[in-house]
This record gives structure tokens, sequence and C-alpha cells, in this order.
């Protein structure tokens, strides 16, 4: 699960809100370290159930890369796509070893996760290569997304942590090149991925709300009730912004939101 930006705006690392200069600071649980914040014990299962949830995301997007640099058309591209898959392996370590820092069994963790996300894989397979690059750059960057904005309300060591993982991996440039050029070469394909890429909004969107609600721990954080958390209406701007971001990646692409 990466985060990739458009081309013109890879370069720089995506504000967060405690980097943007017109940001208030921080306040609450998002202004302690982990040590003050795991004091509360509803916030501390949200941690690590948010970080169980990424952990098995990572992994299976490593897995998912993998099988897909299978369809890649050139020795070059294989290469390109294992070094992605490569990246979310190492982003896996990373909060696994931060699961079993904070006394967590990762694959305890990870368990409630897994049948939301192969759901998702297994409903958003790609069928192609080109396929395969756009859920790459637009659907894992949806939740993606989702995980950036909840990462606003963590403590200051775990929002370290997520939005490390949650990183551009370098690839953006690469998978927007390819599809373009695909478009160029055959026009029609971009009606179809177009259509590809708004079945991989709705399927993201739902996997995100799925795996909130069915954990109380995430949905009060989300909420309202842990670490200053959202509310309602908030919500709601939330996933604005996540469908803003999505339409900016699909015109990077050349394709129709």
């Amino acid at each position: 699960m990466r985060f990739m930006e458009t081309p013109d705006t890879a370069a720089q690392p995506p504000e967060s809100p405690e980097s943007a200069a017109d940001a208030p600071a921080p306040t609450g649980v998002a202004a302690q370290d982990w040590a003050k914040a795991s004091a509360d014990p509803q916030y501390r299962a949200a941690v690590v159930d948010l970080l169980g949830a990424l952990a098995y995301g990572e992994l299976a997007a490593f897995e998912r890369l993998a099988e897909d640099a299978k369809l890649a058309p050139t020795l070059a591209d294989k290469a390109e796509l294992a070094k992605m898959a490569s990246a979310e392996f190492h982003h896996f370590e990373q909060l696994r070893d931060r699961l079993a820092a904070v006394g967590q069994e990762p694959t305890a963790a990870m368990e409630p996760f897994v049948e939301a996300l192969d759901g998702f894989h297994k409903q958003t397979a790609p069928s192609d290569w080109l396929e395969g690059l756009v859920k790459a750059y637009v659907g894992d960057s949806i939740a993606s997304d989702f995980y950036r904005e909840v990462a606003a309300r963590l403590d200051v060591d775990t929002r370290r942590l997520v939005l490390g993982v949650l990183d551009d991996t370098g690839h953006a440039s690469f998978a927007v090149e390819k599809v373009r050029a695909a478009i160029d070469a055959d026009p029609r394909v971009g009606g179809r991925l177009a259509l590809w890429a708004r079945r991989l909004m709705g399927e993201a969107l739902s996997q995100s709300q799925r795996v909130v609600a069915d954990r109380d721990a995430l949905s009060t954080m989300l909420v309202g009730g842990v670490a200053d958390g959202f509310d309602l209406a908030e919500v709601g701007r939330m996933f604005s912004r996540i469908t803003e971001a999505h339409t900016k990646r699909m015109a990077a692409l050349g394709l129709a939101a």
C-alpha cells in the first residue's frame, strides 16, 4: 500500500498537520508521545488496530505486486514492480516490529483485517498489466489517503511511523508514463481504464469504511472520543478530500474521474 503523488508534486512530500505552515499546533493526544498517549486503553486499542490493518495491507501489497510482475511486458518493467514489492515488504517489517515493540503479537493484530483486505484484492484483481498499474497508482493511494487522515490524530511517535510507511515509493512517474503511453497508442484504452479506476474508487472506500465499522476503537477515533477525534461533519469532509485527491490522480493518468 503506497502513497503515490502525481508527477508534478512527487518531488515534494505532502504536507502533514505538523508541517503545514497555516495549520494549528497539535493538541491533545496528537501532541503527546506514545508513552503518554498509550495510557488510555481505548486509544491503545485503536492504534493496535490501525497498525495491524496497515501491516497486513503492506504484506498483501507485497504479494500482489510480486504476482503482478508476471504480467509485465518487459524485463525492465518486471524489475520495477519487484522493486516496488520490496519497498512494501520493508514497510511491513517496520509495522510488524513496532507492534512487537509495544507488546502486541503482530499476527494477532493483523488477523481481524485479513478477510476485508483479501476480499478487496479479490474483487479488484487486474486482468492485465495496465490495470495493475492503475490499481497500484490509484487504488492503493485511496486507502493511503484514508490512513493519512487518521494519522493526523495520532500521537507523535505513531504518526511518524504511519506517515513513513505511507511515503511515496518513487514509482508514480513510472505508472503515469506507462499508462499515458498506452492511451496515446490506443485511445480506446482510456475508456476501459477510466471505468476500472472508478470501480477501484468505490471498492477502496467501501473497504475503508468496513474496516472502521468492524472495529469499535477505530470507529471511536474517527467520530470522537479518542485522540481529538473527528466529528461526523468532519468525516464527510475527509471523504470529500479523498475523492478530490482521486480526481487529481485520474487527471495525471489522462483519465476522466
